[in-house]
């Protein structure tokens, strides 16, 4: 018994002092760890690295950027059963131990005295938090201790909240998604919050082994994970024994989400995320900004329709070039394994502009059979097949087709789009165009298209694409004659001129579409039909420096337009944002915003770093900012007695410090948030008097086309340069103006009859139908000083009493006529009239329907 007792003592002293031993090599490894370990403090103000985004006005996602996807969550928004499935799986005494498990510690130890090295597994949240935030994936037991000790830290000075918080959010969830918020976006395009039971059992089982076991990649892993967390959630009673049954019976659902956009809007964000790298530098995609754009969803969606549908048009009026490629055809393969092998070779190809490639696998006579990307087969009839004569040049096609085989045979890869349930024939267009809207009122653009497809080309036209802008121009000068005292009714000749350089002994004769002159006409006229012989007959009138300096007052630049009387015929070269913003002086008025496309910017809490405070138009606001005559008069005889030399010596001697009162930095604030109104750059009533002639264009000219909308208030100009090889419409109502462009990237003719009203006018309206659709018609209101006149429009004076050929015409007071008209003026002389004939006689051309285009340049 004494042998016995004595045993017993030695066991439990051994084991005391084994404790002990134990004990103080943890507390020296603790001591000699510790001020080597990183401060776990910094986990309280820990930033993510979560990428930037960039919404549009009505809160959509349009794009993301940066290397990882994140969107952390606080814990009050992760859903209750995701917490039970996570604690159950990964750390089932969560809430209650001290950061280590007692159990995976001991195990850890005694595997490192018996073998020399850490064993895996073991660990609690809070270590693989420590792990992520701080420490290498090496497989030392002196890693491990450091995980320990952190671990022990971070439960001292976090809540359990915080630390689960950071799990979820730091975690790699595979697919680049970091944290669950973005795993439920990746895996079910879903909030995490809109998960079912199964699909967050899912997500949870995922941290162990994200690249092996994720249900895309490898669903069988997944499966047999996902089960495992349901059965744990099983045994701790979080679930049911039904809910656990569903579950476990429910198929793997997820599908790869990509994180895709709400809506395409590329241009829009390569500008935004251009804007934050100069704003914030090389953190601006990692750093969990915010941004908030000025472009509306539903525009841009309608912008983006325009412009594809208008390019694809255009290619069909210019004919078929043939099959996209041509697939093999094996002979005496069976029609399964055939399609198979044509599906391997288009299954990689992108949609561009909504069109997807197929391959043709049979032709009838009259329509062609067809295999989708996604294995489904369709078919195209005669009606959608029609179009396709054969392309020759833009200005030629081959003859009608009889017969679908004319067109494509199997095999053949072509390019087809969906239209109403319809499978129609497409091309990729070869021609390009851009799409630039925007709120005259404020300058906030709502919808910005810089091509035909992102993917296909980055270029952006609306901003880099420097063209010839046509007669898109004519009303930015016409506008300085009116404010040099010509008025919509006076008479102008349209009537052929010749300009001779003596120097270079050159001639220019400009014309007319058509070489039509029809004589005398009215300064209305000439602009709404945009005859180009009275063009540059009223800017030669004019002087073309004057109207240039009038120009400045629209955005443009001096130096970017023509220094000649090719300036009346568009010949210098401008983007069609600059165009745009033109037409919005306009559009308002008369008042000269800014454009712009960022409305906010967060940082990843929420803060507002930066927040718009656009020019914005409001006459009545300038009205009561005007000074007085006697204070303007004070003003300026301040502003001619005082100089800098008489102030300087007046600022030096005033107090630096203390000597003034600091103004508070709230007011300092106050300050910069001052509402900014836009300037009033042209004279309200000439902006007025052209807003009528611009309707005109709509109801009566080469706009003509936009009738199809239905509404009064639309005014615009058409554009078309020489040979066709830009087409414009630049329009707008009082709430919203838009240009749109068409043309080659490399400059060539678009061929016969592409002029602005036919090209570029379509996409025009097809935007505008959205933009404007439920708004009711708005019209520019009449400013003081105006009077409307019946007149005679032979003579631009006052009609006759009892005059039959009379119409009413708006005029500055102090521009109206006051003489009556006493007899009407003679059309084109004979002397003009065989000059005209002369004309295209030489030129040996016919006339066409669009008066609108511009001559060469002029070398003087």
């Amino acid at each position: 018994m004494k042998i016995l007792g004595s045993g017993i003592r030695f066991v439990t002293w051994a084991t005391f002092a084994l404790i002990c031993a134990f004990v103080l090599i943890c507390s020296a490894i603790y001591l000699y760890l510790s001020p080597s370990l990183p401060p776990v403090e910094q986990l309280k103000t820990v930033q993510l690295q979560t990428p930037l985004r960039i919404f549009s006005s009505d809160n959509k996602l349009i794009a993301e950027f940066g290397e990882k996807r994140r969107s952390p969550l606080r814990y009050d928004q992760i859903p209750t059963t995701f917490v039970q499935a996570l604690i159950a799986v990964e750390d089932r005494n969560f809430e209650h131990h001290l950061g280590i498990s007692a159990k995976g510690f001991t195990r850890a130890a005694l595997e490192f005295v018996s073998t020399g090295e850490r064993g895996g597994g073991g660990s609690t949240l809070t270590q693989q938090v420590a792990k992520n935030f701080f420490l290498t994936r090496e497989k030392k037991f002196i890693r491990k201790f450091r995980e320990i000790v952190l671990a022990i830290q971070m439960e001292q000075i976090l809540s359990k909240q915080e630390i689960f918080e950071l799990y979820v959010n730091k975690n790699f969830f595979g697919h680049r998604a970091y944290g669950i918020q973005a795993a439920a976006q990746v895996y079910y395009g879903r909030d995490i919050n809109g998960l079912t039971l199964p699909e967050l059992a899912m997500i949870a089982g995922l941290p162990q082994r994200p690249s092996k076991a994720n249900p895309i990649s490898y669903p069988e892993a997944a499966l047999k994970r996902r089960n495992r967390v349901l059965s744990d959630m099983h045994t701790m009673g979080f679930i049911s024994d039904i809910s656990y049954q569903e579950a476990i019976d429910a198929p793997i659902t997820a599908q790869y989400q990509g994180g895709s956009p709400d809506f395409d809007a590329p241009w829009v964000a390569e500008m935004v995320r251009l804007e934050m790298l100069e704003r914030y530098g090389e953190g601006a995609n990692n750093d969990g900004y915010r941004v908030y754009t000025t472009v509306n969803s539903e525009y841009q969606n309608a912008a983006n329709k325009a412009v594809q549908r208008g390019l694809v048009n255009y290619t069909k009026r210019h004919g078929w070039r043939g099959a996209y490629r041509r697939l093999p055809v094996v002979p005496n393969l069976d029609e399964v394994t055939q399609h198979q092998l044509w599906l391997e070779d288009i299954k990689g190809e992108l949609i561009y502009g909504g069109l997807q490639l197929a391959v043709v696998t049979r032709v009838d006579d009259t329509s062609l059979h067809l295999l989708l990307r996604d294995g489904r087969s369709v078919s195209i009839y005669w009606e959608q097949l029609e179009w396709a004569r054969e392309f020759i040049d833009e200005r030629e096609r081959g003859p009608a087709l009889k017969v679908a085989a004319e067109i494509a045979g199997p095999g053949d890869a072509v390019w087809v789009e969906e239209i109403d349930g319809l499978w129609h024939l497409a091309q990729i267009p070869y021609a390009q165009g851009a799409l630039i809207a925007m709120n005259p009122n404020n300058g906030a653009i709502t919808s910005l298209v810089g091509g035909f497809d992102f993917k296909q080309n980055k270029y952006n036209r609306v901003t880099q694409a420097e063209r010839q802008p046509g007669s898109n121009i004519k009303p930015f000068f016409y506008m300085a004659a009116l404010e040099d005292g010509y008025t919509a009714a006076s008479i102008l000749n349209d009537s052929p001129i010749v300009f001779e350089d003596e120097e270079l002994e050159t001639t220019w004769r400009p014309k007319n579409s058509g070489y039509k002159f029809l004589g005398p006409i009215p300064f209305r006229q000439g602009l709404y039909q945009s005859r180009n012989v009275v063009s540059i007959r009223l800017l030669n009138q004019i002087g073309v420096r004057p109207a240039k300096e009038y120009m400045k007052g629209f955005g443009f630049e001096i130096d970017e337009l023509p220094a000649d009387l090719s300036l009346a015929l568009g010949s210098g070269v401008l983007p069609p944002m600059k165009v745009m913003e033109a037409y919005s002086v306009i559009a308002s008025g008369g008042y000269k915003v800014e454009p712009y496309f960022i409305q906010r910017i967060e940082d990843h809490a929420g803060n507002i770093l930066y927040e718009a405070n656009p020019l914005t138009v409001c006459p009545e606001c300038l009205k009561k900012l005007e000074l007085s005559d006697e204070e303007a008069e004070l003003l300026a005889s301040l502003e001619s007695e005082l100089n800098a030399e008489d102030i300087l010596p007046v600022l030096e001697e005033l107090p630096v410090d203390g000597g003034h009162e600091e103004v508070p930095q709230t007011e300092l604030d106050s300050l910069v948030d001052e509402p900014r109104y836009a300037p009033q750059v042209v004279d309200p009533r000439v902006a007025y008097i052209m807003d009528s002639i611009l309707r005109d264009v709509v109801n009566k000219g080469t706009g003509r086309r936009a009738l199809a909308l239905g509404r009064k208030d639309l005014a615009g100009k058409t554009g078309t340069t020489n040979e066709g090889v830009d087409a414009w419409f630049s329009g707008y109502n009082p709430d919203m103006v838009a240009t749109a462009w068409v043309g080659f990237d490399r400059p060539s003719s678009l061929g016969r009859g592409e002029w602005g009203g036919a090209t570029a006018l379509p996409i025009w309206i097809d935007f505008m139908k959205t933009a404007l659709q439920g708004k009711p018609e708005k019209r520019l209101p009449q400013p003081e000083g105006m009077v409307s006149i019946k007149i005679d429009p032979k003579t631009g004076l006052l009609a006759r009493p009892g005059q039959k050929e009379t119409l009413f015409e708006v005029f500055r007071e102090e521009f109206a006529p006051t003489e009556v008209s006493l007899e009407t003026v003679d059309v084109i002389s004979q002397e003009e009239q065989s000059e005209a004939e002369l004309l295209r006689a030489i030129e040996g051309q016919e006339a066409i329907d669009e008066p609108d285009e511009v001559s060469p340049e002029m070398l003087f």
